[in-house]
């Protein structure tokens, strides 16, 4: 048995770890080509292809650990178009499915702390694998690296021109641009030092603003994850600018490391997580582009979301959290829009996946075309709902995985009856453990599948309710 296996186990989106100690190049020799033939196992017969797209963002040694996994895919004869540059994730699954590849194999740790890395793999169709799959690559993981006589070919590209391209297509790009020439609107962009940096500019040309776009693989000691406490430069910049300019509308887009989450900041300088986007989004797809199809949402999102598809007579679907299990339901079934909390927004019209830039241009679509800033359309939806509510996350670390283990078995040995005072009237456990209050509020509590974090989520009537909920949970977990 291959002493690397035991160690490699996959999350939600992919196989992490941190560097040079679970993330090492001997690791990734071993799970890479065995992706690559699971990839093949599960794909061919539909592309009759054995080319793989290598990939990867700008973390530390991003390009080097692209680089082995080009060498140990091609190795055992398969071929590579490895790319000549850093790009966001969802373009690469873009290039998996615009090249008829059988899938592509991504070089990232998304939005966690500079000390991680790791392997996402995407499938031919253009999104992230099912969980079979993955469950089929750490069980031949036992088997060993398989050989073959002949290596595969090894060639570079560009995966920018073709995904830009196509998500051009998808938007009136022309009058974003006129919006933002004429002053009516202002975008500042936040990459957080990720892999979205210049993208917006090569979909509206100049007048983008992009903050933090230079390459800081520790990313000023925090991560490139998409909430609050590592906004305080865009806060800043926005702040500046209406304090000089009062015209227009204002807006703030924030993108994690491998530029496959969104968030946003309006003109007063509010955050507005996806738990806002998605409703707004929903909105302006079938009010302005007459977009029709299932939506599709992750148990830990907003009680928001489905009022609004029920607006617009919408059926809604919902997963466990992991953008994969939304991209199986986009597979089955015609989708509008599939989205979770953390950030994560994909399209029917499009591919199976989560994307932050094509998210970004619908975003932008729906500021010009209604006018609004952001905060006035998304108080506009809680005005036709009928349903106001706030919503906030605390990611709790935990000692250890044992501590993680102990909080588990709790949970399920001696059931919560009453939190913060209210009593729970329901459970579900389709992921985690979400529980439906009196008051009609909810908390759920969840584990992260890579690292020993807590995960605790709440929407309640208001801000502070949600924060005494929060409370209480944090001290429950400690």
């Amino acid at each position: 048995m291959p002493v690397a296996a035991n160690s490699i186990k996959f999350g939600t989106d992919g196989w992490r770890g941190v560097i040079g100690d679970e993330f090492t190049f001997e690791r990734l020799a071993l799970v890479a080509p065995v992706a690559a033939k699971v990839l093949h196992n599960t794909y061919f017969s539909t592309v009759g292809s054995k080319t793989i797209v290598v990939g990867y963002d700008r973390r530390f040694m991003a390009e080097d650990f692209a680089m082995a996994v080009a060498d140990a895919v091609t190795a055992i004869g398969f071929d590579v178009l490895l790319s000549e540059t850093y790009a966001p994730t969802p373009a690469f699954s873009w290039a998996a499915k615009e090249l008829n590849a059988l899938g592509a194999l991504v070089i990232t740790a998304s939005h966690n702390p500079g000390l991680y890395l790791g392997l996402k793999v995407k499938g031919s169709f253009g999104g992230s694998v099912p969980p079979e799959v993955t469950k089929e690559i750490e069980t031949l993981l036992f088997e060993g690296v398989p050989t073959v006589a002949t290596p595969g070919k090894k060639e570079k590209f560009d995966p920018w021109p073709s995904y830009t391209t196509a998500l051009k297509a998808k938007v009136d790009i022309t009058k974003i641009q006129a919006a933002i020439a004429s002053g009516k609107l202002t975008l500042i962009a936040d990459v957080m030092h990720g892999a979205a940096a210049g993208g917006l500019a090569k979909l509206l040309g100049e007048g983008v603003q992009e903050i933090n776009s230079d390459r800081d693989p520790l990313f000023e000691g925090g991560a490139p994850e998409p909430l609050p406490k590592y906004l305080s430069r865009l806060f800043e910049v926005i702040k500046k600018h209406r304090e000089t300019d009062k015209s227009g509308l204002t807006v703030g887009l924030v993108f994690d490391g491998d530029c496959d989450r969104i968030a946003a900041v309006d003109g007063e300088g509010n955050f507005l997580s996806s738990q806002i986007l998605i409703p707004i989004l929903i909105d302006h797809l079938t009010q302005r582009r007459n977009f029709t199809g299932e939506i599709v949402k992750t148990v830990s999102g907003s009680d928001l979301i489905p009022r609004v598809a029920a607006l617009h007579n919408l059926e809604l679907f919902e997963t466990p959290v992991g953008y994969k299990y939304i991209a199986d339901r986009m597979l089955a079934a015609h989708v509008l829009l599939g989205g979770e909390e953390s950030g994560g927004i994909g399209y029917g019209s499009h591919i199976p996946e989560r994307d932050a830039l094509l998210s970004a241009l619908y975003v932008l679509e729906a500021i010009v075309e209604s006018g609004l800033d952001l905060s006035d359309y998304y108080r506009s939806l809680q005005e036709q709902t009928k349903f106001t509510s706030a919503y906030d996350r605390i990611d709790l670390p935990l000692a250890s995985m044992e501590v993680r283990s102990r909080l588990l078995q709790q949970l399920q040995t001696q059931p919560l009856k009453e939190i913060a005072g209210k009593a729970v009237i329901d459970c579900q456990t389709i992921d985690g453990y979400k529980f439906r209050l009196a008051d009609h509020s909810w908390l759920m509590i969840r584990f992260s599948g890579t690292e020993p974090v807590l995960r605790l989520y709440c929407e309640a009537s208001t801000l502070e309710q949600v924060h005494q909920t929060l409370a209480w949970a944090k001290n429950w977990a400690e």
